[in-house]
Parts: C-alpha cells; sequence; structure tokens
C-alpha cells in the first residue's frame, strides 16, 4: 500500500466532504484592476489576464502567492477545463481572471491541481466566453484532510517539475539552435562562397486561389501560413521538396518546408535548383532570415510580401558538400526542438500526458456519506 493509501484508509475510509470553492480559500476578485494596453507604463511586474502574463508594467495590486482562474476569453481548454495559472510575487491582475489565496485548512497547490479537473464547459456562458464570479464560487471541491492533500500534491508536483525541466531545455534549445542556425549560415567573410539570388538558385511556383467553401476533404494540407496546415482536402498541385513563403497577413514572409503532396493557396513555393542548391539548405538560408521577410510586407488593410521582391534577396551558396554538412547539423537541432514525435516537444507532450493521468486518479475521491 501506497502512502497515500494508507493516509486515506487512516484519515478519510468513508469519504470526503465537498464544499463550495468560496468556503475553501479567500476570492481577492474585488481587488483587481484593469488597465487598458495604451495606459500601461512598461515595466517589470508581470500584468495577468485570463490565460497568464499579457505584459510587465511598473506597478502592482498583488504580492503573494495565487492561483488565477480564467473568468472570460480564453478560459477553457480543449477538454473544457478552466484555463489555471500559478502566480507568485508582485503582480498586477486585471478583470478578466478570477484571484484565489490559501486559507488555514486547504493548501493553495492543491486548489491549483484540483480546479484543473473541473469540467466548467456547461457554465461558460455568452459570445465572450465567461466562467461568472457566482459559478466560480459554487465550484465544488473534495476536501481531505491536510496530511492526504500534501501527499496528493507532492506526487503532481514531481511531474509538473519535471515538466518545467523540460520546457526550460526546450527553451534553451532554440536559442541555441537560432544562434548555430545564424551562425553556420553567417558566411560574409568566408571566400569562395557565392551569393546569389533566390530566383537564381530556385524556381517560384505560386499557389491557386482556393475557398474551404466547396472543397472536399481529404488527407492533402493546405498551405495557408505558418507551419500548420489550414485544413485538408483531396487535390494537391504540388508534390513536396519545396519551401514556402507565406504572402499575405500576420505571417506573411513565415517559411516552410513540405516534402509531400499539398496545396499552396496564398504563398510562394520556391523549388530548389539542386544542381546548385540542396533543398534543406534553401529552406534553413530562407528561415535563418524569416524576420526580415516579414518585415517586407506591405499594403493597406491585409498586408503582403511581394514575390518580386523576395526573388532579388541574396542568400550565401557554398559548395553542396558544405550544404549537406550544414543541414544534417541542423536538422538534429530541428528534430530536436520540433519533431512532436522524437524531439522535446514529444517529451514534454508524454510528461503532461502522464502528469493529467495521475492528477485525476488521485484528485478522485468519493463523497462522504451524511446520516439522514
Amino acid at each position: 500500500m501506497s502512502k497515500l493509501e494508507q493516509l486515506i484508509t487512516d484519515l478519510c475510509p468513508d469519504g470526503v466532504e465537498y464544499r463550495a470553492l468560496e468556503n475553501c480559500c479567500v476570492i481577492l476578485d474585488n481587488k483587481r484592476k484593469p488597465v487598458t494596453k495604451s495606459a500601461r507604463q512598461s515595466g517589470r511586474y508581470p500584468y495577468y489576464g485570463a490565460n497568464g502574463i499579457q505584459d510587465y508594467v511598473s506597478d502592482y495590486i498583488f504580492d503573494g502567492t495565487y492561483v488565477l482562474v480564467g473568468e472570460d476569453g480564453s478560459v477553457v481548454t480543449k477538454n473544457g477545463t478552466p484555463i489555471v495559472t500559478w502566480a507568485t510575487g508582485k503582480i498586477w491582475v486585471n478583470n478578466h481572471a478570477h484571484i484565489i489565496k490559501e486559507i488555514e485548512g486547504v493548501l493553495l497547490k492543491y486548489l491549483f491541481h484540483y480546479i484543473q479537473t473541473i469540467n466548467v464547459s456547461n457554465l461558460i456562458h455568452g459570445n465572450i466566453p465567461k466562467l461568472t464570479g457566482k459559478d466560480f464560487k459554487a465550484l465544488r471541491i473534495p476536501l481531505p484532510p491536510l496530511p492526504v492533500q500534501a501527499e496528493i500534491v507532492r506526487i503532481l508536483d514531481n511531474f509538473t517539475e519535471l515538466t518545467t525541466e523540460l520546457t526550460t531545455e526546450l527553451t534553451a534549445r532554440k536559442k541555441q539552435y537560432k544562434y548555430y542556425c545564424s551562425k553556420i549560415l553567417s558566411f560574409r567573410d568566408i571566400p569562395d562562397v557565392k551569393w546569389l539570388t533566390l530566383n537564381k538558385i530556385a524556381n517560384v511556383f505560386r499557389g491557386d486561389y482556393i475557398t474551404k467553401k466547396g472543397t472536399l476533404e481529404g488527407s492533402v494540407p493546405v498551405i495557408l501560413g505558418g507551419q500548420e496546415p489550414a485544413y485538408y482536402i483531396d487535390k494537391s498541385n504540388h508534390n513536396g521538396k519545396i519551401v514556402v513563403i507565406a504572402r499575405s497577413g500576420a505571417s506573411a514572409g513565415f517559411v516552410s518546408y513540405w516534402d509531400e503532396p499539398i496545396f499552396v493557396t496564398d504563398g510562394f513555393g520556391y523549388e530548389a535548383k539542386t544542381d546548385i542548391v540542396d533543398e534543406k539548405y534553401l529552406y534553413y538560408s530562407l528561415k535563418s532570415i524569416e524576420p526580415e521577410l516579414n518585415a517586407m510586407k506591405r499594403g493597406a488593410g491585409v498586408p503582403h510580401v511581394s514575390g518580386e521582391a523576395i526573388g532579388k534577396i541574396q542568400l550565401p551558396v557554398p559548395c553542396i558538400e558544405e550544404q549537406k554538412r550544414i543541414v544534417a547539423i541542423l536538422d538534429r537541432f530541428d528534430t530536436l526542438c520540433n519533431d512532436i514525435s522524437n524531439g522535446l516537444p514529444a517529451e514534454i507532450e508524454a510528461r503532461q500526458k502522464q502528469y493529467e493521468y495521475y492528477r485525476d486518479k488521485l484528485l478522485t475521491f468519493p463523497k462522504v456519506q451524511l446520516e439522514v
């Protein structure tokens, strides 16, 4: 028998009492203060909204340890559970997040873990999704004795700490990846490296206009902008091994690589002339200047980048052997940082699922049967 099982057997063998959330903590919603973005003064204190830190400001209204729960806007996960944030220190909280602090007899970290298990989808109403103060206060919380709460928190914190460590490592690896990408592709002072325009080393493929309405669903990704497909249809207009640069909107200039049949719509595709440049080398070269590509967008309304202007961009072209060496190095970083099946993202997702499994298992209690 585990320590937790022994504690439950000894301290609450007949189940646990359920209470309204408002009886398990202090709710500080009346102390929140919203500040419009234009009125905020930049500073070092986190400014929290419904789903975490929105900004950093010059002052604070809370100083301590709190749990924040989304009130309106982005307030629920895809599973229907609340958006919950752990916040410590000097902070500012706007009126889009409920804020609670600990009372004697109930561990705040226990509430942090438990609230994430409650399906509140039937409580969310309005054009702007909202978890009202009344419904929030009435959420039912099982309250086992403090030693049981503490053991549950200890177990679950071990999972979240591991996820935090992996996330921190992923952030560091991404910085390292970005550094090496810029370093390896910096050829300004290296002799025998040609600088050629994009039009010289790749053939341009212009996307076809298409709307989701009237198309049949299938397995072919439609590429509008960004790494994720906009949706899937039953036909392609390119067989893959192509670099795509998004043409318009906020993602204009975003660079992605595809080695499968795709349908390119609002974007420019570039097919490497393989006797001059390796396909993946072309991708990494363009990816390294992605901010510059995004800065090239022009026009009122929906800004866009010009295919003509992009085609004139000059890129360094070393010998094919050097290109392949660079690609091998950057591919390893790319897999570590971005691969959802083999890299750190996969490990983080696995640990998160493990945490959620044990959280739901450990936080399920029978209700105490009251005598009639």
